[in-house]
């Protein structure tokens, strides 16, 4: 008689893991390094922003330092329901709309231009970028004295040697700023901000496919079509990148309303950075302008997170071709 016998089983163990003491060190040794640059980014960006909205809740005004007291939320109620800023709202929507669309589309012109061979492209490009290497407040000057000089501007210099041609003794002095603020201060931005456009749309149209775009002129596609169906397209999201990230940048506009125009006349182009800076050193309400400035820069984050998501998206697309 045999006896069967069973062999024990074996438990199965789980894997030894390793102490977790031993991956968060590890893991910090990796981020050790960007250590310094996250503190530093957080006392040069968050410690202002912190302060900006705790000042933003007093009623302070220099010129009466003995009367600072605590408020509450009411300087945001100023900043809401005054019509000065509600002014100066309305002038940042139309100078940032008006800009940024014309660049966009002067941009995408000249993109389809440079995106062709012919002689001379490289200087081409060099010289249609020099515009945006300008600094600001350069820029502005030159428009200012060298263009828009009713006495000695290059544009009345112009109409009065146009206006001999026709056998007027001179030809018409007009004062473009006075008479035209806006259309003056959106001519200077977009000189400035087309450049910009044109570098993000020339590289959208040479990260096109060639073969695609061979595929359809063999189908006898014209160039329109072409356009139309296949390159405005592939654009769409390079257009929305330039558009949110000029958005960003124009809208914090100082240095050309203040040089060509201080606001005026009469307001007609004070936009929110500038009435900031005068609702802080011309008025020295300090609370109001900080919490003009907390709205400036609660809007300017909503409209970067709309740029962020448009650049992760054309990551994702880079990588999934």
């Amino acid at each position: 008689m045999t006896t069967l016998t069973h062999a024990p089983k074996k438990t199965m163990r789980p894997p030894a893991r390793r102490p977790l003491g031993a991956a968060g060190i590890r893991r910090w040794r990796r981020r050790f390094p960007l250590l310094p640059a996250l503190v530093f980014t957080i006392i040069v960006t968050q410690l202002p922003f912190v302060a900006t909205i705790v000042i933003s809740t007093f009623q302070w005004n220099i010129l009466e330092p003995g009367e600072r007291h605590f408020t509450g939320l009411s300087n945001y109620e100023f900043v809401f329901t005054d019509e000065r800023l509600r002014h100066a709202v309305l002038n940042t929507v139309v100078l940032t709309a008006s800009v940024v669309v014309i660049s966009v589309v002067l941009g995408l012109g000249l993109a389809l231009l440079l995106d062709r061979r012919f002689l001379g492209r490289g200087l081409a490009r060099t010289l249609l970028i020099a515009p945006f290497l300008v600094m600001p407040v350069a820029a502005a000057l030159l428009w200012k004295h060298a263009l828009y000089n009713p006495d000695y501007g290059l544009l009345n210099g112009v109409l009065n040697a146009v206006s001999r041609l026709f056998g007027a003794e001179h030809g018409p002095a007009v004062d473009w700023v006075s008479s035209y603020p806006m259309p003056a201060l959106v001519i200077a931005l977009v000189w400035q901000w087309t450049p910009f456009m044109m570098l993000i749309l020339l590289a959208g149209l040479q990260a096109q496919s060639g073969d695609v775009l061979e595929a359809a002129e063999v189908d006898g596609a014209s160039a329109l079509q072409t356009f139309r169906h296949l390159t405005l397209p592939h654009l769409r999201q390079y257009i929305e990148l330039g558009i949110v990230l000029g958005s960003i940048f124009v809208v914090q506009t100082f240095d050309a309303v203040y040089t060509i125009t201080q606001g005026g006349p009469g307001s007609q182009t004070t936009n929110l950075p500038y009435e900031i800076y005068l609702t802080m050193f011309r008025k020295f309400e300090y609370g109001q302008a900080a919490a003009a400035g907390g709205v400036v820069v609660i809007g300017s984050i909503v409209i970067a997170t709309f740029a962020l998501r448009v650049v992760a998206s054309l990551f994702r697309e880079e990588v999934s071709r």
